[in-house]
């Protein structure tokens, strides 16, 4: 079973994707590491972010910087959404995600273009999503717990500014599959999140099993 969890930046869809393959008993990837590695990368080979050569220099990581706690740092979020709106980086990173989501019993694949174009063809689609002052005050609590001094309206900016690049972007641009089930967190607890969310993956999981059946 493969469970795509699409959505914005601190949507809450890595929590839940996090969940459901607890729940379900699936490995999970969270794509953004994806990026967030080559952004990082591109930083240590004291390269341009925007640059698309450079970026797809810094495409060829091993696996252990995926562990690297400084992935998390706000400052590499926001040089990944610039690393991933290049499409040859997108292409460079396509099929080490496809591999993931083919493992023999499936796979839970958390970004911003799983069910549209790494795993179109997913059992269960989510997209996950939370207003952006919503979302801004989720990160900035965050930031602050790690010591951060960014005020919130900077971390709403910030915010505005990814969302903006990451769905207007050519290639891969963040959209909700047509076939998504909506999952707004604005106003939920995470433990009702991640229970809606399950509810979700087990009625599109049975409906298309309904409709494999048919078609046999």
């Amino acid at each position: 079973m493969i469970i795509a969890v699409d959505g914005p930046a601190a949507s809450g869809k890595g929590t839940i994707a996090r969940a459901l393959a607890r729940h379900f008993g699936l490995p999970q990837l969270d794509t953004g590491l994806l990026y967030r590695a080559v952004a990082e990368k591109v930083t240590r080979m004291e390269l341009d972010h925007s640059i698309e050569a450079d970026a797809v220099a810094a495409c060829d990581f091993d696996d252990a910087l995926l562990d690297d706690p400084v992935l998390r740092q706000d400052e590499v979020g926001k040089l990944a959404s610039i690393v991933s709106a290049h499409p040859l980086v997108r292409a460079a990173l396509f099929h080490r995600q496809k591999r993931f989501a083919a493992q023999p019993g499936g796979a839970v694949l958390d970004g911003r273009d799983i069910g549209t174009v790494i795993a179109p063809d997913a059992d269960a689609k989510l997209f996950v999503r939370a207003t952006p002052s919503i979302r801004a005050k989720r990160r900035h609590a965050e930031l602050r717990a790690q010591g951060s001094t960014l005020s919130l309206d900077k971390v709403l900016a910030d915010i505005r500014a990814r969302d903006l690049r990451d769905s207007t972007r050519s290639t891969a641009p963040l959209v909700a599959a047509q076939d998504a089930a909506l999952l707004d967190t604005s106003f939920l607890s995470i433990e009702a999140s991640v229970q809606r969310a399950i509810e979700l993956v087990e009625r599109q999981v049975a409906l298309k099993a309904e409709r494999d059946a048919h078609r046999g």
